[in-house]
């Protein structure tokens, strides 16, 4: 005769997010009976009381329990005293972590559903930027002049790339192209809007100085054509008149460190 497996009991993973978190709490739970342990049903977004009312009919239905992670008060609370009215077992999940913390810290929580979500979006938001920093520095791919947020223009040495960087940290894309007599300027400096292209002015004795220093820890001359003043002041007016038929904004990095100015141009293009 053969023998009927008996139902699997259920857990249904409610959340006012995408319920990820939850879902995989409870299958860190659920590990430890067994992989045909307990059967997982995972509810997002849930807004409304109807929904709640729902769940909780379902779950009573067939004697399941449910696991939520409802950050905002007024639902967590309805949640629990219709489950506890129908009979239905209940685990808060982030309630006491969210209790403790504040006892500890003395904050008080946003109850906003979605943080972690938007802070994962957040970090992958800030690596995409820094890849495109890299991919596009010193003027590898004129294509990326068009996709980037920001385009930074200047002679070598006007710190380009750590601004690129340092940029891409506040998740802005960035792109860094070497201004150079002997060569034109990629077109496509030509075709993005001026705001969003920035030129790196720098007297001549402060580009000179940093030349020379980077001459001699490259183990070169210092009197190598790269660090002669009538060669930068020839870049730099080759530079500063390319800066002038684009029309973009100018910063003098003579004396400024590279945070400063990463903050001043940041500032002019906040995002969200």
């Amino acid at each position: 005769m053969e023998v009927m497996n008996q139902q699997r009991p259920i857990v249904y993973v409610v959340s006012d997010s995408v319920g990820e978190t939850a879902e995989l709490v409870v299958k860190a739970a659920a590990s430890q009976f067994g992989e045909k342990g307990m059967e997982i049903r995972r509810i997002p977004y849930v807004e409304d009381e109807r929904t709640i009312d729902e769940v909780i009919d379902l779950a009573k239905e067939v004697k399941a329990m449910i696991a939520y992670t409802l950050v905002i008060p007024e639902k967590n609370n309805y949640l629990l005293e219709q489950a506890k009215a129908a009979g239905v077992e209940t685990v808060d999940i982030i309630g006491p972590m969210l209790d403790k913390m504040e006892s500890v810290s003395g904050l008080a929580p946003k109850y906003e559903p979605g943080m972690l979500y938007r802070l994962d979006e957040d970090y992958f938001r800030k690596v995409e930027a820094i890849e495109f920093a890299v991919k596009y520095d010193d003027g590898r791919d004129p294509g990326g002049i068009m996709r980037a947020d920001i385009v930074l223009i200047g002679v070598s040495r006007t710190s380009k790339t750590p601004l690129s960087q340092y940029l891409a940290h506040k998740r802005l894309k960035v792109a860094n192209v070497p201004l150079v007599p002997e060569v034109e300027p990629p077109e496509e400096l030509f075709k993005i809007s001026s705001k969003k292209c920035i030129g790196l002015s720098i007297s001549p004795k402060k580009l000179n100085d940093i030349r020379t220093e980077r001459l001699k820890a490259l183990g070169l001359k210092a009197e190598a054509n790269y660090a002669k003043l009538e060669r930068i002041e020839e870049e730099l007016k080759h530079s500063r008149k390319v800066m002038d038929d684009i029309g973009c904004t100018v910063i003098d990095v003579s004396s400024k460190a590279v945070e400063e100015t990463a903050n001043l141009i940041s500032n002019m293009f906040q995002k969200g």
